[in-house]
């Protein structure tokens, strides 16, 4: 257990209380109005303040990390040179590896003092962040309540009682709290969503292998992610773009695009939320979330309404199915040898894993396949999933009356996230009629990330978030789209919420049908239509990048019989190249997107020989813009065209 710091030796800003936010802080630092060793004196004694809040496992002592900050300072005088992060106070959750200070996992017998920190940690330090400490968490990362730890359980700093989520739970609070700027959590089955709706933060949860997981305990290896809390869209994707990095030495690392800055400019998507969502009787939370649906239909979104069915259905094979036993390979050794160390809801939690047999693995493996399938045809008509991050709250009493059962509440919205390769983010919606936290989560295949970002950003801005920078542009498109960011468009589903307000349970399906007249009305620009064969699909690394330039699925198609699909070799990914033939062509499938015209120029930059981009003929007769190799880089390439299309391709390698 950590020693708080003595408040009265610990200096002090003289601007106080003072923001924590990269923006803020950047400002102080660049006008020399504080330096790191002043903002972290003022965080010790914030921690000071709050006295043991159970939110910390381990902290630095304050002479190492006032030494640390004065460093910075004399390493980096010049503004101009200085690091993304520089001064930047963070904490990390204590299953993820620091150099010289003790992991645990919320297990004090598990303990042990790594040499070398994640490289996530390592990152964050080259960019100039200040490490304060390691925080409290559901003990080994299995549990979304934060009441599961020997070190104690975390508060919700919004309502006294109110349980903080977990497992990240002491990451999630002391951004809440103002301790810290960020905190790095982790994502299994919400670990990275669930106590950032609790806690009226933002929670960025990666896609899958775009942030290396080596030096993190594993909870699932297979589904794990790093996560990011903080105070806005914008700044969790500093981080998150000081941390993705391809890891050759880790066995889940993969290429990803690698997200920017978030986009000032909302184009207008297609999203997705469930048509009949379930709120287990919290009728204050529907409220709130037909309330977030109108918010999103008044900024121009088209509504479209989503049979979660299949989702849902995946995302209970994750304590239903074998990853029980995925989670107890991770830890099992040391469970069985140390029963009586275990928390006792994690220890019967895990002991469901030691009956599942390879046979059950192989099939949940299938199941979930089988599952995924089923989801696609709800992706080829939307770009963005929403959903509640959580359908309902808990007190810490009410959590320790039923914890198996009411965690399982909690995630059912987050734990198909990881099992079907999806990227998110969760953002704070305001508070509910009863006075609870309510959060929404925005959804997307692998690589969205930074289109995630976006529309979150956008979103909270409603809320009471931060605002984006109004773009300098003076186009009309440009200032239309500024606009909407600070005011929704007036419209039926705004009118539907004004007037739902705190009453009784609005029915979402009635808002959903409003906000989808409203966004299927509007039209941002003339559009046009581009067919994608390989990367740039769905699921695949450079999706984000197209969804970021505007782009809207219209779903699958096929080319007319008049193509040959071949299989590049060498280069950063593997890329499909599609090449109109003189004889013996075949059809093969592509994804329409519509986007606006300007795009194309972007994509034409971006694209490399022998790629480029021409104009592809459908099936149906139809002429489009699409991408096309040049024929000499085919002459030693496989030729793929039996299979189909690249997913069918790349389906097939991996299980040969």
């Amino acid at each position: 257990m950590h020693t708080p710091p003595d408040p009265d030796s610990m200096p002090r800003l003289p601007l106080n209380p003072v923001r924590l936010d990269l923006e803020s802080l950047s400002g102080l630092y660049r006008s020399g109005a504080a330096l790191p060793a002043d903002v972290a004196g003022e965080v010790l004694a914030r921690i000071a303040a709050r006295g043991d809040d159970h939110v910390w496992i381990t902290l630095r002592p304050a002479a190492d990390l006032l030494g640390d900050a004065a460093e910075l300072a004399r390493r980096w005088p010049d503004p101009g040179t200085r690091p993304p992060l520089y001064g930047v106070p963070f904490a990390v959750k204590d299953n993820v590896d620091v150099a010289g200070l003790p992991t645990t996992a919320a297990c004090p017998a598990y303990s042990y003092v790594p040499e070398r920190g994640a490289p996530l940690v390592e990152r964050l330090l080259a960019a100039g962040a200040l490490l304060v400490g390691k925080t409290n968490l559901d003990q080994f990362a299995t549990g979304l309540s934060g009441t599961r730890s020997p070190y104690g359980a975390c508060e919700s700093p919004l309502v006294p009682g109110l349980i903080s989520g977990g497992s990240s739970s002491g990451s999630a609070v002391a951004v809440a709290a103002d301790l810290v700027s960020f905190a790095v959590g982790t994502d299994t089955a919400g670990s990275g969503r669930v106590p950032a709706a609790l806690t009226g933060t933002v929670g960025v949860k990666p896609s899958r292998g775009l942030v290396s997981t080596l030096g993190m305990v594993p909870a699932c290896a297979s589904l794990d992610c790093p996560s990011v809390f903080a105070r806005s869209a914008a700044d969790g994707l500093a981080v998150l773009s000081a941390i993705a990095a391809f890891e050759p030495a880790d066995p889940w690392s993969r290429v990803l695009p690698v997200p920017g800055p978030v986009p000032t400019r909302a184009s207008p998507l297609r999203i997705g939320v469930p048509h009949e969502p379930e709120f287990f009787g919290d009728t204050a939370a529907e409220t709130a979330f037909a309330r977030a649906v109108d918010r999103l239909g008044g900024l121009g979104h088209r509504i479209v309404p989503v049979d979660l069915g299949p989702f849902l259905a995946a995302g209970r094979l994750l304590y239903e199915g074998p990853w029980l036993a995925e989670r107890l390979a991770a830890v099992g050794d040391f469970v069985t040898r140390n029963p009586g160390e275990i928390h006792p809801v994690t220890l019967k939690v895990l002991s469901g894993g030691g009956a599942l047999s390879a046979v059950d693995a192989f099939e949940g493996l299938y199941r979930l396949r089988a599952l995924d399938a089923k989801t696609r045809e709800a992706w080829a008509s939307m770009d963005v999933l929403a959903v509640p991050t959580v359908p309902t709250t808990f007190t810490v009493a009410e959590m320790l009356e039923s914890p198996i059962e009411r965690n399982a509440i909690l995630g059912h919205y987050t734990t198909f996230t990881n099992l079907l390769d999806l990227a998110g983010i969760s953002v704070p919606a305001g508070t509910t009629t009863a006075g609870r936290p309510h959060g929404v989560t925005f959804l997307g295949p692998a690589g969205s990330d930074g289109l995630l970002a976006g529309l979150g950003a956008t979103f909270h801005a409603l809320t009471g978030g931060p605002a984006l920078p109004v773009p300098d542009s003076g186009s009309a498109a440009t200032s239309a789209s500024a606009s909407t960011v600070h005011a929704p468009k007036a419209g039926p589903a705004t009118v539907h919420a004004s007037k739902a307000g705190a009453e009784a349970a609005v029915g979402v399906g009635a808002a959903v049908e409003a906000a989808a007249r409203a966004g299927a009305e509007a039209e941002a620009e003339a559009r046009t239509v581009l067919a994608v064969v390989g990367a740039h699909r769905s699921g695949q690394p450079l999706h984000g990048r197209l969804l970021s330039l505007g782009a809207t699925g219209l779903g699958v198609a096929l080319t007319a019989p008049l193509y040959r699909l071949y299989a590049l070799e060498g280069g950063e990914m593997p890329l499909p190249g599609l090449v109109r033939s003189t004889s013996g062509g075949v059809a093969v499938e592509v994804e329409l997107y519509e986007l606006p015209p300007s795009a194309l120029g972007v994509l034409l930059t971006q694209t490399v020989s022998p790629l480029g981009l021409g104009t592809i003929e459908l099936a149906d007769g139809r002429a489009v813009h699409g991408f096309l190799c040049e024929p000499y880089a085919t002459e030693k390439a496989p030729d793929i065209s039996r299979h189909g299309s690249w997913p069918s391709y790349l389906l097939s390698r991996s299980r040969s």
